[in-house]
């Protein structure tokens, strides 16, 4: 009966994590299919075979931070990781529905502590990992608008006396360089933390003594975003590439690499960020090297009620999940 929790929940963990890659596609494949440096169909493969590699590039320190960092492991059950599957899932579906980007890592922790608060009240919450969190929802954004803007302004510089058909054909080769660089950190990055969720049921079923990632599932959660990018969520990558701005191939290269530059740094030291809002960022940045009404910014202005509304709307659903969960007799 153990075993078949346990590889329930592992499967339910493993179906979020492609949902996730199906439903962050367009952060990795939306630029370079925006400016047509790339088919759709050709864009998704090479993203998803970054996405996977990541698995043999990083370490796990994000996994370790939402698996064991953000709430207390002694008060998780497999009703708790259940509830909180739940949650993400459901907020990332209602979310790509209405074709909005918004951070399926803020939709994981919002149903994880929506459903641990369910269980034990706030004393399940760690502030300290926390912490970081809430201060990155509003720093990442703002990195990666810097990063877009910064480096789109240093590329014009350095170019401004270069014909503009060569730029375009230089730059429509660097950005499969770019695509390849985010998609290598977004596997990296959002993967990490289906690998703590899965972590927590081995923790919880006493498969592993102390919190640490096995290789095994490092690669398993990595395949598992990596046929999520494949599938691709097409509605979203609508809304990235082309909605908010219209990007040709040297502004797609400045944002993704400016978005992947962030996303690095986070990955490195245990922080888990969005990824979205990491590129939406700086494709705006990017958009306001032109002048600021090259960005529609009544697009904008939905896409940031829904991250701002992300993880508590995820918090909801997982409280309510568990609460259904333990009415039923589960623990």
């Amino acid at each position: 009966m153990l075993l078949t929790t346990v590889i329930v929940l592992i499967a339910v963990a493993l179906v979020f994590d492609y949902i996730n890659g199906f439903h962050d596609a367009a952060n990795s494949i939306a630029t370079i299919v925006s400016t047509r440096v790339l088919s759709p169909g050709k864009a998704v493969i090479w993203a998803a075979f970054f996405n996977f590699i990541a698995a043999f590039v990083f370490g796990t320190g994000v996994a370790k931070t939402v698996g064991a960092g953000m709430i207390d492991i002694k008060i998780v059950t497999f009703a708790v990781i259940f509830g909180g599957l739940i949650g993400a899932i459901l907020w990332d579906l209602i979310t790509w529905f209405f074709g909005l980007p918004t951070s399926s890592s803020h939709a994981l922790i919002g149903g994880y502590a929506g459903a641990a608060v369910a269980k034990a009240g706030f004393a399940a919450i760690i502030p300290s990992g926390w912490t970081k969190t809430i201060i990155f929802i509003f720093l990442s954004p703002l990195i990666g608008f810097v990063a877009g803007l910064t480096l789109m302004t240093v590329i014009f510089w350095v170019f401004r006396w270069t014909p503009p058909s060569r730029v375009d054909r230089w730059f429509r080769r660097l950005q499969l360089v770019s695509a390849a660089f985010f998609s290598l950190n977004h596997g990296a990055h959002d993967a990490q933390k289906t690998m703590g969720i899965i972590a927590s049921v081995l923790f919880a079923a006493g498969y592993i003594q102390q919190f640490e990632i096995p290789f095994w599932v490092v690669l398993a959660a990595n395949a598992a975003i990596g046929l999520g990018t494949l599938a691709g969520g097409w509605r979203i990558i609508h809304t990235m590439g082309s909605k908010i701005t219209k990007l040709q191939p040297v502004g797609g290269f400045a944002a993704e690499t400016g978005a992947a530059t962030a996303l690095m740094v986070a990955t490195l030291t245990g922080v888990p960020v969005s990824t979205t809002h990491a590129i939406t960022g700086a494709i705006v940045g990017v958009g306001a090297t032109r002048r600021l009404s090259a960005v529609r910014w009544g697009v904008a202005r939905q896409i940031i009620w829904a991250w701002v509304l992300t993880i508590p709307a995820a918090f909801a659903i997982g409280a309510a999940s568990y609460r259904i969960l333990a009415l039923a007799g589960a623990h």
